[in-house]
């Protein structure tokens, strides 16, 4: 009874943190409107497009479970029967035009199941760990970035204060200056950052984080071969790449141990935290995004299929609420007929 007292306590937690982020229940408090809203007024207009990581190609493929992978989760993604994929690989920032060789994040945003299917989504990122704990900590974070007219950049004072208020931020910003960039799409790793919950043939539950491991071995880009690089580039090697053959990568899930934090994502958990390969992602095809099937999914990283079940983490949630809001927003402009305002073309999405 104790331990179904706990999910029960997860579930419902998790519920009312998309409930309150999404503004359904709390009154005067942050929503995912808000949120949204924010990061639009941090720069131009770009109608018709996701609202973060704008820019991407549509993938796809399938995914094959192993035995490890099932017996950890009854998900029928590790049946160990190829499951289809379709996906989506993008940069991060809200400019659709913008230039891979400035974008310092690489992202991998997945479907597993047909349609009629129970599907799974999640979207990943290069990051090994978020920048803040909470959804308010993150809306402080999108103010604190807003562009000084007078300069066009952050006010360094109001920066400074939000870094100094949340320290795992400045943690971030280490990461972000220090770690290598990946010359590829295709041999970055992919991380959920948030935990989820596995959940077993015998309704064992166990606190996980995945990451895609890829096979490719990483090659790092210098400083001078970013300044050469095309703004397309990772389009361009993505299509090569493929052109040759497929691209794999490992799905590798890390458990959690007792007192590793489940619930906030700014928090890493230890390389000594034992792995598991649950299953291998193959991409086959690549394809624009203007015209791909991927342009009108909402990579909600809480549709989840039986077996697998959210967390307590408040980050996870608001992800959730922020992309439904995007989509809402994106899909009501393509329908009012506006694409691009920057520079007139139609909205790829």
């Amino acid at each position: 009874m104790a331990a179904l007292a706990g999910i029960g306590a997860i579930a419902l937690g998790s519920a009312s943190a998309f409930a309150w982020t999404a503004g359904w229940i709390g009154g005067d408090r942050l929503t995912a409107q808000r949120i949204v809203g924010a990061m639009e007024a941090n720069g131009p207009a770009h109608p018709g497009f996701r609202r973060n990581h704008a820019k991407g190609v549509c993938v796809s493929g399938t995914f094959r479970g192993t035995p490890q992978g099932q017996a950890l989760s009854s998900a029928r993604a590790f049946s160990g029967t190829p499951v289809p994929v379709l996906g989506r690989f993008s940069i991060g920032g809200p400019n659709p035009h913008g230039a891979d060789n400035t974008a310092r994040v690489r992202s991998m945003a997945l479907q597993f199941g047909g349609p009629g299917e129970p599907q799974w989504r999640m979207a990943m990122n290069s990051f090994p760990f978020f920048a803040v704990a909470t959804p308010q900590a993150f809306h402080q974070q999108i103010l604190a970035k807003r562009p000084d007219p007078a300069t066009g950049k952050p006010d360094p004072v109001a920066m400074e204060a939000f870094l100094a208020a949340h320290p795992q931020a400045r943690e971030f910003g280490k990461w972000a200056k220090t770690a290598p960039w990946s010359d590829s799409w295709a041999n970055t790793q992919y991380n959920s950052v948030n935990a989820f919950r596995f959940i077993d043939a015998d309704g064992t539950e166990r606190f996980v984080r995945w990451s895609m491991q890829p096979r490719l071995p990483f090659h790092a880009l210098d400083a001078e071969e970013r300044e050469r690089a095309d703004a397309d580039f990772l389009a361009a090697d993505l299509h090569t790449r493929l052109a040759h053959g497929p691209v794999h990568w490992d799905m590798v899930v890390t458990l959690a141990a007792p007192g590793d934090a489940v619930d906030d994502p700014s928090q890493p958990w230890p390389d000594t935290r034992e792995q598991v390969v649950a299953g291998t992602l193959t991409l086959v095809h690549a394809e624009p995004q203007a015209t791909g099937e991927c342009r009108d999914v909402n990579f909600d990283p809480l549709i989840l299929p039986p077996g697998v079940a959210a967390s307590g983490d408040p980050i996870l949630a608001t992800r959730s609420a922020a992309y439904s809001q995007s989509f809402n927003r994106r899909q009501r402009e393509i329908a009012l007929g506006r694409g691009d305002a920057a520079t007139g073309t139609e909205p790829t999405r």
